[in-house]
């Protein structure tokens, strides 16, 4: 018989996703098992989870006026599936909030030649961390000026071939990479703009593993050690660079604007630094990105008008305090635009009980397309999707089909004890970093990225074949 509960429940108290790195989610610890409770309806879409355009039609889901079912039959699954629709309107959703500030899309989120295609057309800027991103955005044309390139060792050939495509902002991160991008420049006799990422040494309260601007770690200029105000030098004794401002990125799936704050403060005061020190008064300051979003019912994500209102006035509080004007004012939201609109359709292939704990449901993806609970312990949220069910809740782990204990699509979640192979359960939330970081362990094909909008559904990035996993090899 199938679990439908475990004792002592009502005294379970769920774990934070957003607990300190020095608590349960840190480093190597697994949390505690403290799954949470059944949910009043398991055919319920929270909207606050799934995509906009998402709902049960018949008993299935669909998003973007699309049956999954349809879905799985004409692309098969394991499939990432994007609401187009849902993707724009928080692309104007940010472009409204801020207003004279500059919003860039975080492409590190998601990034393909389509997804580029919409963020120019909703006049969003792009970040690009590597030549592959900014590849895919000089492909299509993306206007090289809206473009922004970071990272923390990019090659000479990077750097060239960004300054030779006039991308807008190159965000420097060492030494070496200040004398680099100098020569570069006096080579092509152009002016690149540099912005000096600095680690403020504010810790958003996330994961180690995404956390960023702590001293101890590989991004950017120390604040506390001198460095950043040491790279402000550097780059201003180069007169073939033009040295624009300030950025810092303080962590990902941070829910609220304290810790952008306490960074805009210790950012505000080095450019009233560099003012008397230099008398010169850099025009913009990038506070990154890293907005949560909900992916289980108990997450709260942040109200963007308010992050924007609530960023703007910190910045005009902290330089007014300072004695600075106050700069142009750049954010770089990525889960928080493309997340939301991602779903991902698997096919359910076993069903195992384990008596008086869980039963095991195992889906025909898991870790290559979707490593993040593995790598840092995500949660997420899941339904049947092919039909609706009143059968009793089951408490389950939906398990991926990879040859690692680890892999687990969705730790702790509740499904409908009539649940049998040949069902399609959809994982919500799955836009961001699912795809970008999808891999082919166990030599499993990447899936397609399906775009669905006014009940058509379109392939924007094709799945792979065993073609593809052998192609290059001998």
């Amino acid at each position: 018989m199938r679990p439908t509960g475990i004792s002592g429940s009502d005294s379970l108290v769920r774990v934070s996703r957003f607990a300190h790195p020095a608590g349960d989610r840190h480093a190597e610890m697994m949390p505690q098992e403290r799954p949470p409770r059944p949910p009043a309806d398991l055919n319920s879409l929270s909207p606050k989870i799934w995509p906009r355009n998402s709902a049960r039609t018949g008993g299935a889901v669909t998003v973007g006026g699309v049956d999954v079912r349809d879905l799985a039959r004409d692309y098969g699954t394991p499939l990432y599936v994007l609401d187009e629709d849902d993707v724009r309107s928080r692309c104007r959703d940010y472009a409204e909030a801020f207003g004279d500030s500059d919003v860039h899309y975080a492409g590190k989120a998601f990034l393909c030649r389509e997804l580029a295609r919409w963020i120019d057309e909703e006049g969003l800027g792009l970040d690009v961390c590597s030549g592959g991103e900014l590849a895919v955005a000089l492909s299509v044309d993306f206007p090289p000026e809206r473009i922004t390139l970071h990272g923390n060792n990019k090659s000479a050939a990077e750097l060239e071939r960004a300054i030779q495509a006039g991308v807008g902002r190159i965000v420097a991160d060492s030494f070496e990479e200040i004398a680099r991008l100098g020569h570069l420049a006096e080579r092509h006799g152009v002016r690149p703009r540099v912005l000096i990422r600095v680690t403020t040494g504010v810790e958003a309260h996330t994961h180690e593993f995404i956390a960023t601007a702590h001293d101890d770690q590989k991004f950017g200029f120390s604040l506390n050690n001198g460095s950043a105000a040491e790279a402000v030098r550097r780059v201003l004794a180069l007169p073939q660079l033009e040295l624009l401002g300030l950025h810092s990125h303080i962590g990902s799936q941070i829910i609220d604007t304290a810790g952008f704050e306490v960074a805009a403060q210790r950012l505000t005061a080095l450019l009233a630094q560099i003012k008397d020190e230099h008398g010169v008064v850099l025009p913009e300051l990038d506070l990154g990105g890293g907005y949560g979003i909900a992916y289980v019912e108990a997450d709260e994500a942040p109200d963007i008008k308010v992050i924007a209102d609530s960023l703007r006035e910190i910045v005009a509080k902290v330089c007014a305090n300072a004695g600075v004007p106050v700069p142009r004012l750049t954010v770089e939201p990525g889960r928080t635009i493309v997340g939301p609109g991602g779903v991902t359709v698997y096919e359910v292939g076993t069903v195992k009980d384990v008596e008086g704990l869980r039963t095991y449901v195992s889906v025909d993806g898991g870790m290559s397309d979707n490593v993040r609970t593995a790598l840092y312990g995500a949660e997420y949220t899941s339904v049947l999707a092919s039909r609706s069910s009143d059968a009793r809740p089951m408490l389950s782990r939906v398990v991926g089909k990879h040859c690692e204990s680890g892999d687990i699509v969705v730790r702790d979640l509740w499904l409908p004890d009539d649940l049998a192979p040949g069902d399609l359960l959809a994982v919500a939330a799955t836009g961001a970093y699912c795809r970008s970081l999808a891999n082919n362990y166990n030599y499993q094909p990447r899936p397609a990225v399906v775009a669905v909008r006014d009940g058509v559904a379109r392939v924007i990035v094709r799945g792979e074949t065993e073609e593809d996993l052998l192609r290059g090899q001998s």
